[in-house]
């Protein structure tokens, strides 16, 4: 067991296969007994995977700036809703809980998240796995950037393939609890 922290859209997006997943992969994670970390809102992508796990008996905690409570409407049903001052401390806080990290389509926010917990992989701040749900190849522009980043020698190729990828919940899920992250030293031609 697992707590699996999921960063993903307040919002629900245009295709219909996104709902479909994040539901998917909240029942999936309420069956394997992981608890879900996310950031605590009741509506988008954000609410479907944490109204999948409850529904399907699962613990859900949710880390949500004050702030934020009304703006993303906070989840009333949760395990457990922890409100923080500020996204600094959300994000802090959503770490220190998580064991793995998945980002699922989101806007800006979500990938700002799951780009800082790879960062901190990288930097040893954790030996977290951090993984991409690339549902009808969403992350594809993201994972060719990472590509050109390789080729242009500002991230190793053995650190990029730390983040793992996969379009099947299952799989994933599957690939980051079986998954161990190896130190690799950052800096080229130092």
């Amino acid at each position: 067991m697992a707590n699996v922290c999921v960063y993903c859209g307040s919002s629900p997006g245009s295709d219909p296969i996104f709902l479909e997943v994040a539901t998917e992969l909240g029942r999936y994670l309420a069956e394997e007994k992981h608890t879900l970390i996310y950031g605590g809102g009741n509506c988008g992508l954000m609410g479907a995977v944490a109204d999948a796990a409850l529904e399907a008996g699962g613990n859900v905690i949710g880390v949500i700036p004050g702030h934020l409570v009304e703006k993303e409407v906070a989840h009333a049903g949760l395990t457990e809703l922890i409100t923080v001052s500020n996204m600094h401390e959300r994000k802090a806080k959503m770490a220190e809980l998580s064991d793995c990290f998945i980002a699922m389509p989101g806007g800006v926010g979500t990938l700002e998240e799951i780009i800082e917990v790879f960062v901190w992989s990288q930097l040893d701040v954790h030996r977290k796995a951090c993984g991409l749900l690339n549902i009808d190849g969403y992350f594809d522009e993201l994972i060719a950037f990472l590509e050109t980043m390789s080729e242009k020698r500002f991230l190793k190729e053995e650190q990029r393939q730390q983040l793992l990828v996969s379009d099947n919940p299952r799989e994933l899920l599957s690939l980051l609890t079986s998954s161990e992250v190896q130190v690799i030293d950052k800096w080229m031609d130092r």
